[in-house]
Order: C-alpha cells, then structure tokens, then sequence
C-alpha cells in the first residue's frame, strides 16, 4: 500500500523520514565526510517505507562544511534526492511557507536551507491556533525557539545567521553538543577544573549519567564511536578532564554531569527570555524534540511561560514523531498543498 507522501529532513548529522501515517526513521549519517553517500543513505531509508508518488524535502545539511556554499549544498543534497526518487515528485520546503520544484529549489537555495524549523512551526501551528505562543523544539543539536502569532510563525529572523541573533536559534542540543562547548570549567575535588577544547564527551554522555536518556548498546554515534551505555558515557566524560575512569569517581561524575546539565539550561532560558519578551504575553507552549524534557523544565520555571498552557508534541503524535518532527511536518503539509 502507498503512503501519500514521505517527508525527508536532511541534516548534517542525521537523515530523518516519516509518512503522513507516522512511520519515521532516523539513521546518523556523518554528511560532511562522504557527502558522495548521501544517495545511498536515501535508497536505503526508502526501501524500509512505503512506496510513494511525492517526497516533502527540508534541509539543514547544506551547512556542512564539505559544500564550499550553501548554494553548492542544496544543489547536491537536490541531486542525491533526485538519484532515489525515481518517478515521484519532488516538492522543496521554503521559508516563504510554500514548496517549490528542485529547479526553482536550486535558484534560491537561501529561502531553502534550514528551512526545516519553519517547516514544524507552520504545521505545529495548528494546535496554538489563538493568541500569542511559543514552540520550543530541542534536538540532538540545536533548538529552535519559535514565536506563533494566531497559529503563524512570527520569527524576527529567517537565516541561521539572523536567527542566531534573534535568539531564535541556540546552536546546543542533547546529544551532539560537546562538553566544553556548554561550560569552559566544572567543579571538581576543592575547586574548578578546565576542560579540555576537544570532542572528547557530548551532552549524551551527560544526560546519560543523570539517567534522562535511556542507554543504547546499539548507538555508536557518540564522541568516540564506542556505544552509548553509562560505563562508556563515564569513560568518555573523564576524558574530558584530560583524565581517566581510575582517576575520576562515579559520584565526581555525577556532579559534574549536573552543573553541566544546569549550564546548558541557562544557555537556552536566556535566548527564550529574549524571544519571550519580544513577543510581548505567551499564552501557550508546544515542545518537541529528543530534548524536550528540557524544554518542559525551562517553560516551567521562565517567568511570562509558567502560567501557559503547555503541549506536548510527543503526546499529540508519538514520542518516535516527535524526535522526526520535522520530517513529518513537511510529509504533511505536502499533502494538503499539492495533492
């Protein structure tokens, strides 16, 4: 049986999928380093879902730095798509909130690139369809912060660079983010300890050890390709200290992981303050994402979004749709816009 449309968000990191029916998929894929497989990575997403006559495309991985420019990346992210989509129709998401063909696509190749946010907040739009409300998405990389004006987005900014600014992206997520790039020190024994500027641990390792996220034996997709249990977790987070298992306790670990659990949080409440304030009252909040347990105590405790009516994505859909959502998102809006 065929599914009316599949939606595909490609990443940098991850190539994530999912059917208007709520099937999704979401397989790690390091883009930056053999850019040339990307074709093949899609073959074999599409083999494991039904068959379809449309795919809904966003992006994020023109931003890696295998592209010279983000106009290279989405012609070549267009070709690898185009490679696997036999006869099905291919339909670009942009931030003018419509789709567009791949020849129109590759002409304005900024109104297409990490268009993937805009994507989610149009199609999650419809469950803040009154009023002043915000949608905290905190994935494995980034977050987004996205103000929603009567069931529209309303960002100040529409690039990377401009969203940045706005506060409307914080480059820091759950899994991907390495260590010292959430705090440069951590308390340790009778004071503070630097960390070293490497990609030694990532917040996974953290969240890991406080036990927010589930340990898989499967998931080599961390710092040093060794999989993602606590044992490992807490290797790699002493490493960070240019250190050991033998020289760092268990308990030592664990406060460490909490402060940097803490800085992290810090690090999103500011930027969502400043997107909060601008946007004057905020009557309801939507989150999603791999980290939306972080959104949920950061809405909780921010002054104008404590007394909001919260919505869970995960619980709308499913926790599985809520990590793809915006694969989803995409794969739905195709349906109602072009069949």
């Amino acid at each position: 049986m065929k599914t009316q449309a599949i939606g595909f968000d490609i990443g940098g990191a991850n190539i994530k999928a999912a059917t208007v029916e709520g099937q999704s998929i979401s397989k790690p894929f390091e883009l930056w380093k053999s850019p040339e497989g990307l074709g093949d990575v899609l073959g074999e997403i599409l083999g494991t879902l039904p068959e379809t006559d449309l795919l809904a495309v966003t992006m994020t991985g023109e931003l890696a730095d295998c592209f010279r420019t983000k106009s290279e990346g989405v012609t070549s992210i267009l070709d690898s798509v185009s490679s696997v989509a036999g006869s099905s129709k291919v339909a670009v998401w942009q931030t003018g909130a419509e789709f567009v063909d791949q020849i129109t696509a590759r002409e304005i190749p900024l109104l297409v690139a990490a268009a993937n946010w805009h994507a989610l907040a149009t199609f999650a739009g419809r469950l803040i369809p009154r009023g002043p409300g915000l949608l905290v998405d905190i994935g494995t990389t980034t977050t987004d912060i996205i103000p929603i004006e009567d069931g529209i987005p309303v960002p100040l900014g529409m690039t990377d660079a401009e969203r940045l600014q706005s506060g409307e992206l914080v480059y820091s997520g759950v899994r991907r983010t390495p260590v010292c790039a959430v705090a440069h020190t951590v308390p340790f024994r009778d004071g503070y300890c630097p960390l070293a500027a490497e990609w030694f641990a990532t917040m996974l390792d953290v969240y890991i050890i406080l036990g927010r996220i589930s340990e898989d034996n499967e998931n080599l997709d961390t710092a040093n390709g060794r999989p993602a249990t606590l044992a490992e977790s807490r290797d790699r987070l002493a490493r960070a200290l240019c250190a050991d298992n033998t020289e760092v306790s268990e308990s030592e670990l664990l406060t460490i992981a909490r402060f940097l659990a803490d800085v992290q949080e810090k690090r999103i409440s500011g930027p969502l303050q400043t997107v909060v304030n601008r946007l004057g009252d905020c009557q309801s909040t939507l989150i999603s994402g791999a980290g939306s347990f972080i959104a949920k105590e950061i809405l909780g405790k921010a002054g104008k979004t404590q007394d909001a009516t919260l919505l869970e994505l995960d619980e709308a859909l499913t926790p599985e749709i809520s990590e793809s959502a915006c694969a989803f998102a995409v794969a739905k809006l195709a349906v109602e816009r072009i069949t």
